[in-house]
């Protein structure tokens, strides 16, 4: 273990309260079965700034680093044969393009999060390269390709959208250039969520990138930041045609080996931001009634193996549920009992992030804050 996990192992060990942290086995709820009105209910973990100035070096040291490289496209003829910062040169590093994309996220999240990180010169700098006029102009193009209309959906528009979100609330000299920018491309990618939802009859249930209700979240924030009506609309309309006679989701049967999304929490998030509170409090009678009560507990997903990039899966399942459940209980005080199961899954997989496998940290930086973010 080099200095720098070493360190942020000693902060994660201050900021936890580790007398109930051990990140090789399952933390079961503290809950008192017998008397579950004694249960003390925790913070919701935040970021610090010594997290951050640790966390931001997963994104600094992928979002330039082209190989090794998942491109997942679509070849029509030679002529599409291309390497990443040819065919991607905004988004090409952190393995996959979607992870690129959120990776630039996380640099804006931290430095708007903390002004005064130690790196925030060379953050801005690497985002100016990134997202430049003719970066964003050659993604454009890229989208627009004959093969290309489905590159991405929806896992990475949603994030693409994030970063939009993130860039546009960013008060600072360097935002409203990057945003400038980077607008062709959220056109195109509002414009897909548009056109494709209509043709969209069923609902994706999975656990990895193309789950529906994710995409759906993610870009329903985008279009409340932005009071985009019509994609607003879309989404709340599709949302309800898909999930409102959803019922019984067994929670039980999660996670699947690869998840890092639960089929069910991503579907509780996302209609808690459709529906209004007496709807939303009789969907979830039916669809997962044990969210509101005081002793209800689901395990953390255990990680066997840090360098298969598909077991590491899993500690992006525990952020994920992590900012579901924050999110649930910021909203609606009656599920605040679920911050500290929120508080046990970050617990779990935060100390295992720097210094670990490029497998899980060229993504699952961006996850972990997330999960921290208190908008969650």
């Amino acid at each position: 273990m080099n200095r720098l996990s070493i360190l942020f192992f000693s902060m994660i060990i201050a900021a936890c309260n580790t007398s109930e942290t051990n990140s090789n086995k399952i933390i079961e709820p503290s809950v008192d079965q017998e008397d579950v009105s004694k249960v003390v209910i925790e913070k919701p973990l935040k970021l610090t700034k010594d997290q951050a100035n640790t966390l931001v070096e997963l994104p600094l040291a992928c979002i330039h680093t082209e190989y090794p490289n998942k491109l997942g496209q679509t070849i029509g003829s030679k002529e599409d044969l291309g390497e990443p910062k040819v065919l991607h040169p905004a988004f090409y590093g952190c393995f996959d393009w979607h992870s690129a994309v959120h990776g630039h996220w996380s640099l804006v999240k931290l430095v708007k999060s903390f002004p005064e990180i130690e790196k925030a010169t060379e953050i801005k700098t690497k985002l100016i390269e990134s997202i430049s006029k003719e970066n964003i102009e050659a993604e454009v193009l890229y989208f627009k390709g004959k093969h290309n209309t489905s590159y991405e959906r929806t896992y990475g528009w949603a994030w693409l959208l994030k970063l939009a979100e993130e860039i546009h609330t960013w008060d600072d000299p360097v935002a409203k250039n990057l945003e400038e920018n980077l607008q062709p491309l959220i056109d195109v990618i509002v414009q897909r969520y548009i056109d494709f939802l209509p043709k969209l009859k069923y609902p994706i249930r999975v656990g990895e990138h193309t789950n529906t209700a994710f995409g759906l979240s993610f870009a329903l924030d985008y279009a409340n930041t932005f009071d985009n009506t019509k994609l607003k609309n879309v989404i709340a309309s599709r949302a309800k045609d898909f999930y409102t006679k959803d019922a019984n989701c067994p929670i039980g049967w999660e996670p699947s080996g690869y998840d890092f999304l639960s089929p069910c929490l991503e579907e509780v998030d996302l209609m808690r931001k459709v529906l209004d509170k007496p709807s939303f409090d009789k969907w979830v009678d039916d669809f997962m009634p044990q969210l509101k009560k005081p002793d209800f507990a689901i395990p953390v997903g255990e990680v066997s193996d840090r360098t298969d990039g598909k077991l590491v899966h899993l500690d992006g399942l525990n952020f994920s549920r992590a900012w579901v459940l924050y999110g649930l209980a910021n909203q609606y005080p009656e599920y605040e009992h679920l911050i500290n199961i929120a508080n046990q899954h970050v617990k779990y997989s935060l100390p295992n992030l720097v210094g670990d496998s490029y497998e899980g940290g060229h993504w699952l930086g961006s996850f972990a804050i997330y999960s921290l973010d208190d908008r969650s």
